[in-house]
Parts: structure tokens; C-alpha cells; sequence
């Protein structure tokens, strides 16, 4: 497909657009002048605040294939956030010769290890990845039939990647975090700030480091991949490479809070001590191939963007508690992830602290 490059305006698809990186992909689309369709199923939070812009929401079911296929062809650029399986890339291949660019979610977590594991099936310290540093778009990812996130994932590029006349841009992000998150990790300590706990305890003497990704970074790539369109794999992650003790200070300055930092050597104990970053070897990506292929360049840094993040949360949670409810109702999903993992237990972090 040949894209008009004169006046009329850029269009874009965006296949899960009100989700988190759907929602800032289409505001950074629309600020540079692109007339952008947002396809949703409802009920995400992600999908107000947009009739400052040229953006149209519309209902889809992404498992309705003539549905999408039909709203999809003839755009300038569709991004799929929500592709997870090769059933999916299968949709998204009839679209070869229909559109100007095709833009897919991936993820960090189809890398493998030098030891040929992968985060899937991680069990403890001892058979976390042992990741090259930093990971680039061409070290190996998982390639088996197990049907679990990460080799669905590797097993979905694969099969778009093989589509011949589809220029398709792969992002592999990090540790996702921007407004409208289900899975807001920072939310580990902004909870502890709003609850006056001054002093955070982290295992491995805080030095645990994990790829984070603005939305707002994702979406400059998104946009930069829009503009150039090419068949390319490229990792989405901020290049401030900040430890976890480092994105503690961050998120407490957010709210205009001092933390006392309080650390151990070794993994967590019981579960004491980790915290949604804590990784038992470094998961650290390399930004070069998108620096070289699109020219990008961060337009937001960690502490900057996560202060977006902190502020979101909190205005979720304090408008929670005027309907009555608390932050677990405000944030199912995360909840859940809480109690497993024991984010609160505050009881058992203080009498390991005693015991210091």
C-alpha cells in the first residue's frame, strides 16, 4: 500500500486503544496530527478524557476477525496492544498490502536466558534467567508449544514476521507503567508512602535492576514506527536503567515524601524483602537498534513519567474512597497480585528489620 504523504491527515487504528499503552498512543498520535480510531471492548477508565483530540472510539471484539479486519484496512497505521497468540498474528496477516504499517505489542519476557530459561517458568533465585547484558533484538527468545504468556508471545512474532508484503513493527517493552496500568508496580510503594511508612526494606542490598517502559516512551515509538514504516523487532524499555532502590526514591519524591531505605544482601526471605522489580539476575534491554533504525530519542525519563503514574493512582484511589471503597476495589487486578505475593505485609517486614 502506498500512504499519502500530502495534506490529508494521517489515519490509525488502534486495536485495545483505551488500555494504557493504547490510551497514550493515541493521545501522542493525535498531538502530532494523525486522525486516530480507537477499538475497544468498554469499561476501561483509558477511554475518557479524549474528545480534546481527533480520536473516535468505537466497540470491538478482537475475536470478531471480519469485524477487525473491516475497521482496520486502509489505515495508515494499526497498532494491536492486545495481541497475545499466533491466532492473532493470523488475524492481523490479511491485513499484508491493506495498510501502511502495523504496529504489535510484545513483550520483554520472550527473552531466554543464557541458561535457556525464561521468566514463565521461574520457581526461585536459583533458576531465574541469567539474561546477557543488556539484551538485545537479536539474542535468542523461547521457542516451544507451551501455551503460557511468554511462548505464545514469541510464537505470535514469529508467525507475523513470516507475512510476506506486511511491514510490521514488534515492541518489546519492560515493566509497563503509566496511568490507566492494571498492574501498577509502583503502587508497592506508593501504598507504603500514603500509609506513612518512612523506611522500605528491599533485598539484594536494593540492587535489583528490570527494564522499565513508559507509556509515553512506547508511544513515541509507536508514532516513530507510524512514520517509517519497515519488518523490525525492537526493544521498548526507558534507558534510565534505575535499580529498585532508585525507582523507591523516585515514586516517594512523587508524592513529595523522604524514604529511608533499608537493605540486605541475598534474595528475599519468605518474600520479605522483594518487590515487583526484584529479579535474581538483571533483565536489562538495549535501546541502541531503535536509536540507529528510527532515530529515537527518550522524551520522558523514569522520574518524570512515573510521577504521571503516582498522580493517576492516587486520584484513583482517593475517588474510590468518596464512593465508599478502597484501593483493592479501585484496582482488582492488582490486588490479587498483592495478597499473592505479599506486597503489605508490613508485620513481617518490621520484625525482620528488628531482627537486623
Amino acid at each position: 500500500m502506498t500512504v499519502d504523504s500530502g495534506s490529508t491527515a494521517r489515519t490509525a487504528m488502534i486495536i485495545g486503544g483505551t488500555g494504557q499503552i493504547g490510551s497514550a498512543a493515541a493521545r501522542r498520535l493525535a498531538a502530532d496530527g494523525w486522525s486516530v480510531l480507537v477499538a475497544h471492548r468498554g469499561g476501561h477508565p483509558g477511554a475518557t478524557d479524549l474528545s480534546d483530540f481527533d480520536i473516535t472510539t468505537v466497540r470491538l471484539d478482537r475475536d470478531d476477525t471480519d469485524a477487525l479486519l473491516t475497521l482496520a484496512r486502509g489505515h495508515d497505521l494499526v497498532l494491536d496492544t492486545v495481541a497475545y497468540e499466533p491466532k492473532h498474528a493470523d488475524q492481523l496477516a490479511a491485513l499484508a498490502g491493506d495498510i501502511g504499517s502495523l504496529v504489535v505489542i510484545s513483550t520483554a519476557s520472550v527473552y531466554t536466558g543464557r541458561n535457556g530459561g525464561y521468566l514463565d517458568i521461574v520457581t526461585g533465585p536459583d533458576d531465574f534467567p541469567d539474561y546477557p547484558l543488556p539484551l538485545r533484538e537479536t539474542d535468542p527468545t523461547v521457542d516451544n508449544d507451551e501455551r503460557t504468556y511468554s511462548p505464545l508471545k514469541a510464537a505470535m512474532e514469529r508467525r507475523l514476521l513470516a507475512v510476506d508484503g506486511l511491514p510490521v513493527s514488534i515492541l518489546r517493552p519492560g515493566a509497563i507503567h503509566g496511568p490507566f496500568s492494571p498492574a501498577l508496580r509502583e503502587w508497592y510503594f506508593v501504598k507504603r508512602a500514603l500509609d506513612g511508612r518512612r523506611r522500605v526494606l528491599l533485598s539484594d542490598d536494593g540492587a535489583n535492576r528490570f527494564s522499565t517502559s513508559s507509556t509515553a516512551n512506547i508511544a513515541e515509538l509507536v508514532a516513530l514506527c507510524g512514520a517509517q514504516p519497515g519488518r523490525r523487532v525492537l526493544n521498548a524499555v526507558d534507558q534510565d536503567d534505575l535499580s529498585v532502590a532508585e525507582i523507591a526514591r523516585a515514586v516517594y519524591a512523587a508524592l513529595d515524601q523522604e524514604v529511608e531505605l533499608v537493605t540486605f544482601p541475598g534474595p528475599p526471605v519468605d518474600g520479605v524483602g522483594g518487590t515487583p522489580w526484584s529479579v535474581a539476575h538483571p533483565l536489562l534491554l538495549s535501546m541502541a537498534a531503535a536509536t540507529v533504525e528510527l532515530g529515537y530519542r527518550q522524551p520522558v525519563a523514569y522520574r518524570e513519567a512515573v510521577a504521571a503514574a503516582v498522580d493517576w493512582a492516587v486520584r484513583e484511589v482517593r475517588a474510590a474512597e468518596r464512593r465508599g471503597e478502597d484501593w483493592e476495589q479501585a484496582f482488582p487486578t492488582l490486588a490479587q497480585r498483592a495478597r499473592a505475593d505479599r506486597w503489605f505485609d508490613y508485620a513481617a517486614e518490621d520484625s525482620f528489620i528488628a531482627g537486623l
